[in-house]
């Protein structure tokens, strides 16, 4: 592909979006018309899961292409500095690379291979200065609880508000227009650089992850609306029925409603949000057919199934998230596809879409040969996806790793694991707690663990097999 023929690519993100809660995926309630129009303009994945379940992991494999274990990352970590990255390889094939909002890097290299950045997040976590008196800091050391609210008090607190990450939404996206206003027309000084370079264009916003805040207005629509889970029973699972929010013991019925009405509200403004983006695209002369234009979200959100909030889980709606693809001047519109992919199976993609060679040592599939053959199940596709995320608290130096996940793997269970192949799902979480097997096939809520079915015997121990290959002390 000639330099002149490279498409631009529109990278559109959310942050905990559970993969139901959209008009394209079916639900009834929730206004989305922009991805909605992308979904029908496009191709939608209804099988898209993340690589962790949680913000910082999950991002970081995102554009890195790789699982955690394969990033060495212990948990909260960031990339080591350099690491290649979507951003970073695409803008060594003279791709103009800028990204708009969150991306939640915390360590020394901030850029991770963008060349613009704009919003109001770039900041370095103190555990990466170098040469600091731990003394020093340790005076103004606070516990997490002062930063991170209980689950029953987000729900509590949740309704109208105009709380941080909604202005930081807001300041991205302003961001946004006034870069692709001048990167395409530069009406003032007439000297756009848009003739020059392919762009790839990364707006990445906050919402809809908690603090359950939004607009007043669009909370009072959703208010008699939606329909909370409020009779939810706990899954019989240590770690799965963990910090439950149970309707009369911690929670009421009402405080659900407003909080799952704020959720709805925040979906929508980060919907509205990427009308924004899109309409100064085309007020910029920008044909939308030719761009490769893709939205994702970088986990899900429990919202109350379950019993449970926010995220960490392996069921559907914390692990599998909305993914839409489109580039109508050369794909399929309105195309539906329920193969099993990773969403570090993007960086492969996006390679293969504009002819870029995809480096090596990724774990990443393209998922082109399926966005392009009439019947995608015709493909040759090995039908499986991984999750995982380490169960540390405390996030590690890039010299402290290794050590620690040879011992947390090996030794401990570290890691919790999720593989899934073709309908079945299997979840491991060391050797203190029970596995789990779901068939997403006979049992789509999630309610019942099959591991000791005698039906699912062979099936589980392949999954174990394979978790072993992954590195994990799964017994036989």
């Amino acid at each position: 592909m000639s330099l002149e023929s490279m498409p631009n690519i529109l990278f559109l993100m959310t942050d905990e979006h559970r993969f139901d809660v959209a008009g394209f995926a079916g639900d009834p309630v929730v206004r989305t018309p922009n991805l909605d129009r992308l979904a029908a303009r496009g191709v939608g994945f209804t099988n898209a899961y993340t690589p962790s379940p949680v913000c910082v992991p999950g991002r970081q494999c995102i554009m890195a292409g790789k699982l955690p274990i394969s990033c060495g990352f212990s948990g909260w970590d960031d990339l080591e500095p350099g690491t290649l990255t979507i951003p970073r390889h695409f803008s060594r094939h003279a791709y103009y690379t800028a990204a708009c909002g969150k991306l939640h890097h915390e360590g020394t290299d901030q850029m991770q291979g963008w060349i613009h950045r704009i919003g109001d997040e770039m900041k370095m976590s103190p555990r990466y200065i170098e040469n600091k008196n731990q003394d020093y800091f340790d005076r103004y050391a606070r516990p997490f609880g002062d930063f991170k609210w209980s689950d029953t008090q987000e729900i509590r607190r949740a309704g109208p508000g105009n709380a941080f990450h909604v202005k930081m939404d807001e300041y991205s996206v302003k961001g946004a227009e006034n870069f692709i206003e001048n990167y395409f027309l530069s009406p003032y000084y007439d000297r756009e650089k848009g003739n020059h370079q392919p762009l790839m264009l990364k707006v990445s916003l906050l919402q809809p992850h908690y603090p359950y805040f939004c607009d007043e207005e669009l909370f009072k629509y959703y208010l008699n609306r939606v329909e909370p889970f409020t009779e939810e029973e706990l899954f019989d699972h240590p770690f799965l029925a963990e910090r439950a929010q149970i309707p009369g013991r911690n929670i009421t019925p009402r405080e659900l409603r407003r909080a799952t009405a704020a959720y709805y509200a925040m979906v929508e403004t980060a919907d509205r949000h990427f009308g924004r983006v899109l309409q100064a695209l085309e007020d910029a002369g920008q044909n939308l057919d030719e761009w490769i234009i893709l939205y994702t979200s970088d986990h899900g959100e429990m919202l109350g199934q379950h019993g449970v909030w926010e995220k960490q889980k392996f069921f559907e709606a914390s692990v599998r998230v909305p993914l839409l693809m489109s580039w109508p001047a050369q794909w399929p519109k309105g195309k539906k596809i329920d193969r099993n992919v990773n969403l570090t199976d993007l960086f492969s993609t996006l390679c293969d879409a504009v002819e870029l060679e995809t480096p090596d040592g990724l774990d990443s599939r393209s998922m082109v040969p399926l966005i392009e053959a009439e019947d995608p199940s015709s493909v040759e596709w090995e039908n499986e996806v991984v999750s995982m995320f380490s169960k540390a608290r405390q996030p590690l130096l890039p010299e402290e790793r290794e050590a620690w996940m040879r011992k947390a793997i090996v030794d401990e269970g570290g890691f919790n694991l999720m593989i899934k192949r073709d309908a079945l799902k299997y979840q491991f979480y060391g050797s203190d707690l029970p596995e789990v097997l779901f068939d997403l096939e006979v049992d789509p809520g999630e309610t019942r663990n099959l591991i000791d079915r005698p039906e699912y015997t062979e099936a589980l121990r392949a999954f174990r097999s394979r978790g072993r290959e992954l590195g994990f002390a799964i017994p036989e």
